[in-house]
């Protein structure tokens, strides 16, 4: 597997006549060799030249890690006290003149050091075959996120057996990411979300110390990291009874999300399925309060190509994993999401994530 996504790169490379490629993003090492570390501030590169074999460049500290789950055989490193853009030189094929690096991940700073050390007449992008490449998924990584899907769903599961009123957004997020690690996630995936009454209307709102109250809804939206993939999830809860028009709004927001899954299958445009949630909240006169769009892939990262919005014309294929996430948010009054990954499948689509979406009466 890792062999065959640093053949592809090495096509790209051949086809740009490019010396070498430096890739320099940890996930994007982790992608290709199977070797994951959070480098911090030192450097960590895997070296794809034009002949011969990759190597991989990580701080002395993770050598025997980086042997042990790599599946590129050679490994240079730097200590502390080194200067790690040497040990890049003296890797990277003589007289280059041609690189390919990751311009979003690489920093100025970063970029000048390559730079000095290697003196390329020519530096070329290559987020374009890196971002191709991810965005159809193996069977392996959809199980993976199947599994992150799990974890997440499971630690709601427990953290709501805690609800009542009085308790606070961030007591539920500390209940969450316990349960998360014990669990066996690596941890959140994001910065878990807990939001009640009034504050469910803010679609990126932050917990805080507001306390449940009966008679509201509560937002959560949040996701784990397991493995290397992640998942993300929202449900909203009616905390005891609410009012007639809550109730509206989550009926109509649970259409609008079954409407567009219903829609998933290759071919369909990711506009078509924005404008299929966004027609059914504007039916019920709620058009101005779904702000956002309908949705955003997902993968190693939370965020990830594609976004799902009216404008994108790009064709679903089967292998693409993306969430599906409408919402209404009436300020002063509260706000719904419901939140789906889903896998397009050959024929259609496969809903990856589980947990219920009727609306549920919790906090009794």
């Amino acid at each position: 597997m890792f062999q065959e996504r640093i053949q592809k790169l090495h096509d790209f490379l051949t086809k740009q006549g490019l010396d070498a490629v430096l890739i320099t993003s940890p996930k994007h090492v982790y992608y290709l060799t199977g070797f994951f570390t959070d480098p911090h501030e030192r450097f960590l590169g895997l070296i794809i030249p034009a002949s011969g074999e990759p190597s991989l460049i990580v701080p002395a500290l993770d050598r025997e890690a980086a042997a042990a789950a790599s599946s590129v055989q050679n490994i240079f490193t730097h200590t502390d006290t080194q200067n790690p853009y040497d040990v890049l030189k003296q890797t990277l094929p003589a007289n280059l003149k041609q690189l390919g690096i990751e311009k979003s991940h690489m920093t100025v700073d970063r970029y000048e050091a390559v730079s000095e050390a290697v003196g390329a007449s020519r530096y070329v992008d290559v987020e374009e075959p890196l971002r191709e490449m991810r965005l159809i998924k193996s069977a392996d990584e959809v199980d993976r996120m199947k599994h992150a899907m799990r974890l997440v769903e499971d630690s709601l599961r427990e953290t709501l057996k805690k609800v009542k009123p009085g308790v606070t957004e961030m007591e539920l997020v500390a209940e969450l990411e316990y349960q998360m690690k014990r669990l066996g996630a690596e941890g959140p995936s994001f910065t878990s979300m807990v939001l009640a009454g009034e504050k469910s209307a803010l679609p990126h709102g932050k917990p805080g110390t507001r306390q449940v109250q009966e008679g509201e809804v509560l937002l959560f939206d949040i996701g784990v990291e397991a493995n290397g993939y992640v998942s993300d999830i929202t449900r909203t809860f009616a905390v005891g009874e609410i009012s007639e028009q809550l109730r509206e709004i989550y009926e109509t927001v649970l259409a609008a999300n079954e409407a567009a899954i219903a829609q998933v299958r290759p071919g369909v445009t990711f506009a078509h399925l924005d404008k299929t949630a966004r027609d059914v909240i504007a039916a019920k006169g709620y058009g101005e309060y779904f702000m956002h769009r309908l949705g955003h892939g997902l993968g190693m990262d939370v965020h990830e190509y594609p976004s799902v919005h009216g404008e994108n014309q790009e064709k679903l294929r089967a292998g693409m994993v993306f969430t599906i996430e409408p919402g209404i948010y009436v300020p002063g009054v509260g706000g719904v999401r419901i939140e789906d990954d889903v896998l397009v499948t050959e024929t259609g689509v496969e809903v990856l994530t589980q947990f219920p979406k009727q609306l549920t009466v919790i906090g009794k």
